[in-house]
């Protein structure tokens, strides 16, 4: 008994030595340390802030060291090098759109980048772009089709979403790390509408929430046309005269003449806009809303369709919408019973859900001047953020050069603006949540990124990062690196 028991401990301790072994030859994991990360899109840049400390750590980290690898190839192709042009005088507003959304890996050491002129996403390798390296992309993915646009990332960090634009779909990757032959592996796709836009992660994982937004790009953003519509006859609608003040004079009965509906030919010119919710064990479609419809079901026919950045409120039952060309927010219940009580429409093979329905509308101060057709990409308003508590949504007002905090119950609002924080708010286009109970928003205008505080409203930080920062993100990398 006792030999047993004596060769039992002897092999309990040759084990442990072993099993100790490879941990203490391994290198220990490296700290990471929490960042903002600003995607510079007419720059292809990133600035990293700290997060915690607020302050920029590193500018101008170039995202395309192989710009004109890449752009010699799309020259090579009258297909690509078309679509190139139209995403550079199109969405880019005469520039090439270089870097759109961006997220870390889980250990910090690389960086997927979507990358809309060259419509690809690449993992870069941050050691060697702040190195300044020329062979910082470790891997790159290309679009079927010829722009990519906004991503997300699953809770785990594990997999990763693009947006497709010219495809009509999302694709999955793996998200990888150093090391892992795997990173950039595409899995899986599932179908959207016309320009796959916003994707949203479940907290748990399990859903995906996705919109796309139709052909933004393209004019027939009227649903009804009307003299009063016009710049000629209405100055109010744009910086045009009136026909009297033309010395043309007034036009008899046209006071007598209705608005004209042209919401088919909208649509057609438009595209499928789409809200959906997938399954993401499976990809299928879970739920599919034509959010246009789903409006004039409650009431507000005049909103457009297209369902730009979205804040899904805890619980998630409630979500709330940015739409093209309205200046205020959409209240959406996804379990409320569907108002007119039938299947009024259906989207692609997909019928309209039982349930789902507009709760209410939160208007917001309209400022511009400009006619919708010079709206930047349909977007009157475009990123919207919400508290964990989900008592305060943060709004980019887009066009109107503010970002307004909006209490979610009352639907009363603060802005903030050059006015009341002595910065300029100029074309705010994103708003994230950040560390610590805060809103970061981007202000592609003003070249710079805010830091505002959930809770009271005010504006903690501005700093100045690169050419038009756009998507902004909380990630981590290691310590070492920008020490």
């Amino acid at each position: 008994m006792r030999r047993a028991a004596a060769v039992t401990v002897a092999m309990l301790f040759v084990f442990s030595l072993t099993a100790a072994a490879p941990a203490l030859s391994a290198a220990p994991p490296q700290a990471l340390r929490d960042v903002m990360i600003v995607g510079n899109n007419w720059d292809g840049t990133a600035s990293i802030v700290d997060a915690r400390g607020l302050q920029v750590v590193r500018k101008g980290i170039d995202l395309v060291p192989d710009k004109d690898e890449e752009i010699a190839e799309i020259h090579k192709d009258p297909e690509r090098l078309a679509m190139y042009y139209l995403v550079r005088y199109g969405p880019g507003e005469g520039n090439d759109q270089l870097v759109d959304d961006m997220f870390t890996t889980r250990d910090g050491k690389l960086l997927a980048v979507s990358r809309p002129s060259l419509a690809d996403v690449v993992w870069i390798d941050i050691e060697k772009a702040l190195a300044g390296s020329p062979d910082s992309v470790v891997v790159e993915q290309q679009m079927d089709g010829h722009r990519t646009d906004h991503m997300g990332l699953s809770p785990d960090g594990t997999k990763l979403l693009v947006s497709d634009s010219t495809s009509r779909s999302v694709h999955e990757y793996w998200m990888g790390g150093e090391g892992d032959p795997r990173t950039g592996e595409r899995l899986r796709t599932f179908e959207s509408g016309e320009t796959p836009h916003e994707n949203n992660y479940s907290k748990d994982g399990s859903r995906i929430f996705h919109a796309s937004i139709g052909r933004v790009y393209l004019p027939g953003d009227q649903k009804e046309l009307s003299l009063d519509s016009l710049p000629l006859v209405n100055p109010s609608t744009s910086s045009g005269h009136r026909l009297d003040q033309l010395g043309l004079g007034n036009i008899p009965g046209t006071d007598l003449i209705p608005p004209i509906k042209i919401g088919p030919i909208h649509d057609a010119i438009k595209g499928d806009r789409w809200f959906e919710i997938v399954d993401e064990s499976t990809f299928a479609i879970s739920q599919r809303w034509e959010m246009g419809k789903e409006l004039e079901e409650a009431g507000y026919a005049s909103i457009s369709s297209a369902v730009r950045p979205m804040a899904v409120a805890p619980g998630e039952r409630f979500i709330y919408f940015q739409m093209s060309f309205l200046h205020g927010l959409v209240e959406f219940d996804t379990q409320a019973a569907d108002i007119d009580g039938t299947v009024g429409y259906s989207t692609g093979s997909i019928e309209e859900p039982r349930t789902g329905a507009v709760t209410r509308v939160i208007p917001l101060p309209k400022r511009t001047n400009l006619p919708r057709e010079l709206y930047v990409n349909d977007s009157a308003h475009h990123g919207l953020s919400i508290d964990a508590k989900g008592k305060t949504l943060c709004a980019a007002g887009t066009m109107d050069d503010y970002v307004a905090m909006v209490d979610r119950t009352t639907g009363e609002y603060k802005t903030l603006d050059e006015e009341t924080t002595g910065n300029y708010y100029g074309k705010p286009y994103w708003t994230t949540e950040g560390l610590g109970n805060t809103c970061w928003a981007s202000l592609s205008d003003a070249d710079a990124v805010a830091v505002i505080d959930f809770r009271t409203g005010e504006e903690l930080a501005y700093l100045d990062v690169g050419n038009h920062p756009q998507r902004v993100r909380h990630g981590q990398i290691p310590s070492s690196l920008l020490s």
